[in-house]
């Protein structure tokens, strides 16, 4: 049996196909990682720059940002680097990194969604009380618990991921290290060690998204009793963009992790772990910009001719 020590590097999942099929896989990843990079940092930098924007939503829509672009440069540099280079390796330690901050970003942008829907239900549920309910210092609480709950969850899941004996190998089904590909290749038998701190995140997320739902219910039932029009859009229109991300979020992350075994194959896994992990941060600056004229109208005046208020 060979522990974890043992193992110097894994082998991540190799791109089927030719050579100029890998420099095609190189380019596409780059193209997304670009857009990602751009569509993020004109975010980050409008909300930054413009005063208009520091209110508590915009707050959290800047932290979002932060964790897009940790979350896809995270995964995406190095398997760019791979398929540039032909090659398939990841060191040990450089794993271990992977899986850490993967799912520390991970973990906090969704308890960073779940603090944003309650930013809006206060905002449209509860008007009188926003500012103060969501004062300055809340919302860095709020932040700071996003982050923290994200570091220790991705502190625990790492820290028992590689204490575990992998004696199967040290080939990784994924152009990432994810922690359910690594533990294929424990040899352990502490099923509760491994199975019980999963079952513990997934009840927190369940949580988190009984919350969502109930928040938004609320939210749609308070548009709805808005007497204008003009006012309904307005709601919907700070709603719809958060709603999307947080759809797309879940939808992609649930089907990777519980995806039925009839489809798994190399193809299929990689396919979703794309959707998940490689998608949301690069459409989710767009997400949010279509819908949000504030937004527009900042980005305006920082590239002047680029955007134009609708």
């Amino acid at each position: 049996m060979a522990n974890s020590s043992s193992i110097p590097h894994f082998l991540l999942l190799p791109l089927p196909g030719t050579r100029q099929l890998q420099l095609l896989h190189f380019c596409l990843f780059l193209a997304i990682y670009l857009a990602a990079l751009l569509g993020n940092g004109l975010i980050i930098s409008t909300i930054a720059s413009d005063h208009h924007l520091h209110t508590p939503m915009y707050f959290f829509l800047l932290n979002l940002s932060i964790l897009d672009l940790g979350t896809i440069s995270t995964t995406v540099p190095k398997s760019m680097d791979n398929s540039l280079r032909n090659t398939r390796d990841i060191s040990y330690a450089g794993c271990a990194a992977q899986v850490f901050f993967f799912l520390f970003l991970i973990s906090s942008e969704f308890s960073l969604l779940t603090t944003m829907s309650y930013d809006r239900y206060v905002a449209i549920c509860r008007p009188l009380h926003y500012e103060t309910l969501l004062g300055s210092r809340v919302c860095v609480h709020l932040a700071a618990a996003a982050w923290a709950s994200g570091a220790l969850n991705a502190l625990l899941h790492t820290a028992n991921t590689f204490s575990l004996p992998l004696c199967q190998g040290n080939a990784v089904d994924q152009f990432f290290c994810e922690i359910p590909q690594i533990l294929k290749l424990s040899c352990s038998t502490s099923y509760l060690r491994k199975i019980g701190l999963i079952m513990v995140t997934i009840c927190l997320a369940f949580l988190c998204f009984v919350f969502i739902v109930v928040s938004y219910v609320q939210i749609f039932r308070a548009v709805l009793r808005i007497p204008s029009q003009q006012g309904r859009h307005k709601a919907f229109a700070t709603c719809l963009p958060h709603l999307a991300v947080v759809s797309l979020f879940l939808t992609t992350g649930i089907f990777a992790y519980l995806k039925p075994p009839s489809i798994f194959s190399p193809f299929w896994n990689l396919v979703v772990s794309v959707l998940y992990s490689v998608v949301p941060p690069a459409v989710n600056p767009f997400i949010y910009s279509l819908r949000n004229q504030e937004l527009k109208a900042a980005l305006s005046k920082l590239l002047p001719g680029c955007f134009q208020k609708q």
